[in-house]
């Protein structure tokens, strides 16, 4: 598993921050990936393709915010704290399994990708800055803090990101088709990064395609009832999903043959975005 880190000791806080080098979000998974600057999240049923990872998170399955759209899209703003969340999971298990430094990373990479293009939108709408929770996550990992500790510093992220979803932009769209969206997302960049996961030996795709996967599982496990109340061919479509993708990624821990089917796994993202369109 190869993972780059530069230290923190050498570079400080703020530089380190930005220059964190897990191969994945930084785009270094084979050439299908996209730095994340360059990319956007879009609404869901745009498509970032599958294989080919194209729309919503960019060509590689990550992904910055396209500002303007995540001020007045509940979609775009809770797919944007879902890239947050995505990586504080699969920061949390990957320190767990061991991967210590991985965990540092997958920490501070929201701060960078995603919270400081954010935090316009964040700060008007009342939502409070939590982006020093990431890096205080962050750091604790890098210090060899406890499994259980970083668990703790992973539930008050989550806390802060369940708070900020309530400060989401109001729209026609209802609850269901709001959340279905959001999912879609996730799993549409879980699939994408597999994909980019299976062109290297990189630890970095496989890790934040795994934290995809978490972050739809517990978005659905949040929102199930009032998706399958509204659309129950999208509830279907995404547990099928889900299933499939919980065998692409058994664990936080990149496993030595990734054998998923892709054309499965591309094709169940295709069928949870075109029942979320």
């Amino acid at each position: 598993m190869k993972v780059e880190l530069k230290t923190w000791s050498q570079l400080g806080v703020a530089t380190a921050l930005a220059g964190l080098t897990l191969a994945g979000c930084s785009g270094e998974a084979g050439d299908a990936g996209q730095s994340d600057e360059s990319a956007v999240v879009g609404t869901a049923g745009e498509g970032e393709g599958g294989e080919a990872g194209e729309g919503t998170g960019g060509e590689g399955g990550e992904g910055g915010v396209e500002i303007a759209a995540a001020g007045n899209d509940p979609v775009v703003y809770g797919s944007a704290l879902g890239i947050a969340e995505a990586h504080v999971l699969a920061a949390r298990d990957a320190y767990a399994a061991g991967q210590t430094e991985a965990g540092a990373e997958m920490f501070a990479h929201p701060v960078s990708e995603v919270l400081l293009e954010m935090q316009p939108v964040f700060a008007s709408r009342g939502v409070e800055d939590f982006s020093p929770l990431f890096t205080r996550a962050s750091e604790a990992a890098l210090k060899g803090a406890s499994a259980e500790k970083i668990a703790e510093q992973t539930d008050a992220i989550i806390a802060a990101l369940r708070k900020a979803e309530t400060k989401a932009p109001a729209s026609d769209a209802s609850a269901g088709k709001v959340a279905g969206g959001i999912v879609a997302d996730q799993i549409e960049r879980a699939v994408a990064m597999y994909a980019q996961a299976r062109e290297s030996t990189n630890y970095g795709p496989y890790l934040d395609g795994y934290g995809y996967f978490k972050a739809a599982t517990a978005t659905y496990e949040r929102s199930g009832g009032a998706i399958k109340g509204e659309n129950a061919n999208l509830a279907s479509r995404i547990e099928a999903a889900l299933k499939l993708l919980g065998k692409a990624y058994p664990g936080a821990l990149r496993p030595d043959t990734l054998d998923a089917e892709q054309g499965a796994l591309s094709g169940a993202s295709a069928g949870v975005l075109l029942a979320a369109s």
